[in-house]
């Protein structure tokens, strides 16, 4: 019997539910075949990859595949700094595969307006199955083009479960083109590993900037140049687990001290990276009382406006989605849901603490086949936060941001307070609003 796999049922597949009490650490359900909600703001790696200014990226893989990257830089308006190369079933049984990709490089070479300073190569899952001579590869085009810098970047899924997946590896590689150099600024600093850039007025930021130190980051980069700056800087930060292999590689290649300053929610650990920051910096910091009472304030006055209304969480969000509902929960907000399909290490103690006060806090993958058929409709009023949890209950009432939006700190829990005000006032169209992908993306104007 055939069935249309998005009806709405009203009980869902036991999979796709679970009481926090239950899920375990760190895959609270099983992996296997997953499904892709329409909520299409978070990145992939073409988006990372593009937010190098300046830089050509070439993708090598077959038709099914590029599919689906050119689409995403022709809906960013990008065509222009994206090339393909299309492995067909000839050049797999004639095994020319190196070849194929020296020769198509230096074609779109040639065939481009002007000489970028950089390229970044994307191979895929069948190369590696072939064993491409990537060394070769690179080794021939280098010397070929000595004035174009080249990086070995991966469109493979097969990488997922292993030891870096596609994500992290991407935001390693983004950083492998920087040039060494024995130029040191003592008063400069990266941010690495983010898509978004760091807010302004966040008080990581302001510490650093209150103190007469640059920041740099490839979110603000607008030149090949500026993002070279990058290695003349003393030290690397991170804040999230995907980004920590970037940060090995700045300490072990460029001599930068790494530090990984997590993002967070809970207000003890906010200052604990404020004083981490200070100490590497030999910084005078003193925590301000002030701004946690800021950040209970606004709080508070969201609650006042928003009460027992059920809120559902999606780990599209932000990196720490358990951290947030366990802040949320404490202000007496009405948390009843989660979407999350894996924890950080990170998450250990929000899990823990979730357990034991709100046993019956409901956990959902996101990515579980079973989501497609559970009842989408909802009785009352909720407010989502994130895409596919505005998604999943079809609430015109959401806030709208991936990935942490560059947010951190007090500062940044305190415009989540605003922003929750406006979306629980302010309905949005689902459908159109989330699916714009890559939302937020090109924007450098922090």
């Amino acid at each position: 019997m055939l069935m249309n796999a998005h009806t709405n049922m009203k009980t869902a597949d036991p999979k796709t539910c679970l009481p926090i009490s239950q899920v375990s650490f760190p895959m609270p359900f099983d992996i296997g075949l997953e499904y892709s909600t329409p909520a299409r703001g978070h990145w992939t790696i073409v988006h990372t990859g593009l937010a190098l200014p300046e830089a050509h990226l070439i993708y090598v893989c077959p038709q099914g595949c590029l599919r689906g990257v050119v689409l995403s830089a022709a809906e960013l308006g990008v065509s222009d700094r994206f090339s393909t190369i299309e492995v067909a079933e000839e050049n797999v049984l004639q095994g020319d595969l190196e070849d194929q990709i020296i020769d198509g490089v230096n074609h779109i070479i040639d065939e481009l307006p002007n000489t970028p300073p950089a390229i970044e190569l994307f191979t895929s899952c069948i190369h590696q199955f072939l064993g491409l001579d990537l060394h070769m590869v690179f080794g021939t085009l280098r010397a070929d083009h000595p004035e174009i810098q080249f990086t070995d970047c991966y469109m493979n899924p097969i990488m997922r479960k292993g030891k870096w997946n596609p994500n992290q590896k991407m935001r390693r590689q983004l950083y492998t083109l920087l040039k060494k150099t024995t130029e040191r600024d003592d008063h400069a600093v990266n941010f690495v590993g983010d898509d978004f850039a760091i807010d302004h007025s966040s008080e990581l930021y302001q510490l650093l900037a209150q103190n007469h130190y640059t920041v740099r980051e490839v979110a603000t980069c607008q030149t090949y140049a500026d993002y070279q700056e990058m290695a003349k800087s003393v030290v690397a930060i991170t804040r999230q687990s995907p980004a920590m292999a970037a940060g090995k590689l700045m300490k072990v290649r460029y001599g930068q001290e790494h530090l990984h300053l997590p993002y967070t929610y809970n207000y003890d650990e906010i200052e604990q990276n404020l004083q981490t920051l200070a100490d590497a910096l030999h910084l005078d910091y003193q925590p301000d009382l002030a701004l946690r009472a800021q950040t209970d304030a606004a709080l508070a006055h969201a609650y006042a406006l928003i009460g027992d209304t059920p809120i559902y969480i999606d780990s599209s969000f932000s990196p720490r989605i358990l951290g947030l509902a366990r802040v949320l929960l404490a202000h007496g907000f009405n948390v009843t849901d989660l979407y999350v399909d894996g924890f950080d290490e990170y998450d250990q103690d929000d899990l823990k603490a979730l357990q034991a006060s709100t046993p019956e806090l409901r956990v959902h993958p996101s990515v579980d086949p079973g989501m497609r058929m559970i009842d989408r409709s909802t009785d009352d009023k909720v407010l989502a936060i994130g895409q596919k949890a505005a998604y999943f209950t079809n609430s015109p009432y959401f806030v709208n941001i991936v990935q942490g939006a560059g947010f951190d700190g007090f500062d940044g829990l305190q415009k989540i307070a605003a922003l929750m005000e406006d979306a629980y006032q302010t309905p949005k169209d689902v459908e159109s609003v989330i699916q714009v992908k890559a939302l937020g993306w090109g924007c450098n104007c922090l």
